[in-house]
């Protein structure tokens, strides 16, 4: 089957996928909705214009796609619920498509975003601030941000000699950051006092407060991360044969790898900031995908993304359908963990 129809069709199923576990998440909740209100009170807010004869006149009018649903069910939709299921599903994308690409250029699907260090400078960050809030004068999400990229340009620097980065060189220099930032998170977390809760709230996954700001603004680094990286995902099939294959096939490998590496720090960083760590969707999405698609990343990339959008939001949902509410990360971690394992023992990982 031709690429091309074979990522629409497989796109096309994922997004309805999508919006169908956009609408039943949105029927969650303390106050139940049936998916027809949810829908209703979504198509409520979407005018669309309508040609009008007003006194024998031709006028535009704005008219909504559905009536809105009575009482305070419109405020409960639009207002609380859709704000953090578009928050996981933008968040899932982002992380599915970091893991996607280091996956690949680590040649080996135990790879997940975090492996450079991205994750550990996040929570430094933001855990310092909300720790130290008098000492940092940054937001949570600003401070997570930026350790998040200061961390992942500080390990590919250290990585990096005689203008080359090996990547056997990088992953060790990713793990003894990470490390140190482990010890000093650590010191953090001991003097946290009463933000203890909070800090380790964020630390495994917190989607509860979620606004319509903090989703357009991760949507926009989501969108242009991924839209940049599309276009290399010919040149990181290549750099599956090694990376001495991939310099005789005409692929500038070093120039490559840093701008793979930078785009999937700052998507990672994006989605971390806003929703905390969250771990295992960059790994298990994509190599599910892998499995159903085979490893052709100009197909693998867009629908891991999407899986991984939609992987979230169930997450999510099952998070907060029990009595008490769980962050996600708690959720991603015990699918995960035993997902992790099943691999460890397919023949597949060691042979890609």
């Amino acid at each position: 089957m031709n690429r091309v129809v074979r990522t629409v069709r497989w796109s096309g199923g994922l997004v309805a996928a999508l919006v169908v576990a956009t609408v039943l998440a949105a029927t969650i909740g303390p106050v139940a909705l049936d998916a027809q209100t949810v829908v209703r009170a979504v198509l409520s807010g979407i005018a669309v214009p309508v040609p009008q004869f007003v006194d024998g006149r031709l006028a535009i009018a704005s008219t909504p796609l559905a009536s809105a649903p009575e009482g305070s069910t419109v405020t409960i939709v639009r207002s609380i619920r859709l704000p953090r299921i578009a928050l996981a599903a933008v968040v899932g994308a982002a992380l599915a498509a970091a893991g996607t690409i280091m996956q690949g250029l680590f040649r080996n699907p135990m790879a997940d975003p975090s492996i450079v260090g991205v994750s550990a400078g996040a929570a430094v960050g933001a855990v310092g601030v909300i720790v130290l809030p008098a000492a940092i004068p940054f937001g949570l999400q600003t401070a997570a941000f930026t350790g998040a990229l200061v961390t992942a340009f500080g390990v590919y620097l250290l990585a990096t000699r005689g203008g080359r980065t090996p990547v056997a060189t990088l992953l060790l220099a990713g793990v003894a950051v990470q490390t140190l930032l482990g010890a000093a998170l650590s010191v953090l977390l001991l003097h946290a006092g009463h933000d203890l809760e909070r800090a380790m709230y964020w630390l495994m996954g917190d989607l509860r407060n979620a606004t319509w700001g903090e989703v357009g603004v991760t949507l926009a680094i989501t969108l242009f991360a991924v839209a940049a990286l599309l276009p290399y995902a010919r040149s990181l099939n290549v750099l599956l044969l090694g990376e001495g294959d991939a310099a005789t096939l005409g692929i500038p490998v070093e120039r490559t790898k840093r701008i793979l590496l930078a785009l999937s720090a700052v998507v990672t960083g994006g989605a971390v900031a806003v929703a905390g760590v969250i771990g295992f969707v960059g790994l298990i999405v994509p190599h599910v995908m892998r499995l159903l698609v085979g490893p052709d990343h100009r197909i693998l990339l867009p629908t891991s993304t999407l899986l991984g959008a939609t992987f979230l939001v169930a997450a999510d949902t099952l998070a907060r359908s029990g009595p008490a509410e769980l962050p996600v990360g708690i959720v991603t971690a015990a699918v995960g963990a035993p997902f992790f394992l099943a691999l460890l023992r397919r023949r597949e990982v060691s042979d890609l």
